[in-house]
């Protein structure tokens, strides 16, 4: 059972992890004074036609774009074109979190950071009425209790997080990344990853396990309203509405390490590779997360810091 797991892991992608789909985690975010804490406003309507937000920062030689992403959409979404598509057809390079690794050297990878390695099994981490609450949790989703008993913490969280979301319609080869890494390969443009697999991984696994566990709570207590959440996030994403977006995508950043680890630090790390990319000319198009591009900490406001102002374009 563990190795089905470990599949469908691999088959979903890699970055599918909180930054990315936070909405299942509806906790009042206190993250230090850049938290998102206001409260999350009504929705809008899904549009026949998504437009999701786009910026750009320009010098005399050089353009890049930053464009905010979902990695997991249902099939039929419409969504690249117009400025999304001008844009990226213009650009030389297509800059994303993570490139795919082969299956195989994922594998490995997971193989190596997500199996617990100190023989203690993940139910047994877990306080009495935590674990009542985490095997009544996976009874309802109709997968055994005993699943992820050889996994971290984190891991099982992530996995769990997706399962209703599948469920409901999502799609693990729809996320925008993937449409746009399949138009950069047709293109034969030069593919970029801000982070390598290990990285993405050691996040979450460098995690003390405390924290690793009060994520898993997070999760398993709001896992009834997880495809709701993640529906309302793409409504918003669709909509462009990047304030609303913020609040919902990072609304589960409740501890300041995670928030730091997961969004902060990340947007720093990138926004440094930003700044020395503009001292060079090409065009690129840069594609992260949407929670990275919303919200106080966001990749914008970090880029401002160092004098470089990403201009909305509105189309």
């Amino acid at each position: 059972m563990v190795r089905r797991w470990f599949l469908n892991a691999l088959l979903l992608p890699l970055y599918l992890t909180l930054t990315a789909c936070p909405a299942i985690l509806q906790e009042p975010a206190s993250a230090g004074d850049d938290a998102v804490t206001a409260p999350v406003t009504a929705p809008a309507v899904m549009p026949d036609d998504a437009d999701p937000a786009l910026w750009v920062i320009r010098d005399a030689d050089t353009t890049i774009y930053l464009f905010g992403t979902v990695h997991i959409l249902k099939p039929g979404m419409t969504w690249f074109d117009e400025a999304v598509k001008d844009s990226f057809e213009a650009s030389d390079e297509l800059v994303v979190e993570m490139v795919k690794p082969d299956p195989g050297v994922m594998a490995k990878i997971v193989s190596d950071l997500a199996i617990d390695k100190s023989g203690i099994s993940l139910r047994d981490k877990l306080s009495a009425e935590d674990r009542a609450k985490y095997e009544a949790a996976l009874t309802r989703l109709n997968v055994p209790v005993a699943a992820f008993d050889p996994l971290d913490p984190w891991f099982a969280s992530v996995n769990i997080s997706l399962i209703p979301l599948m469920r409901n319609g999502y799609a693990s080869d729809q996320g925008a990344e993937d449409a746009l890494l399949a138009r950069a390969g047709a293109r034969a443009i030069k593919i970029t990853g801000l982070e390598t697999p290990e990285q993405q991984l050691k996040f979450f696994d460098d995690l003390p396990e405390a924290v690793q566990i009060r994520f898993l709570n997070f999760t398993v207590d709001t896992i009834d309203d997880a495809a709701d959440g993640m529906e309302q996030m793409v409504i918003e994403w669709a909509n462009a509405n990047v304030d609303a977006l913020g609040e919902l995508m990072n609304a589960g950043l409740e501890d300041k390490i995670i928030y730091d680890t997961l969004l902060v630090n990340r947007n720093i790390s990138w926004a440094e590779w930003v700044e020395q990319r503009m001292k060079q000319p090409g065009t690129i198009f840069l594609a992260v997360g949407a929670g990275h591009l919303a919200g106080p900490s966001s990749l914008q406001a970090v880029l401002a810091k160092k004098g470089l102002v990403a201009e909305r374009i509105e189309y």
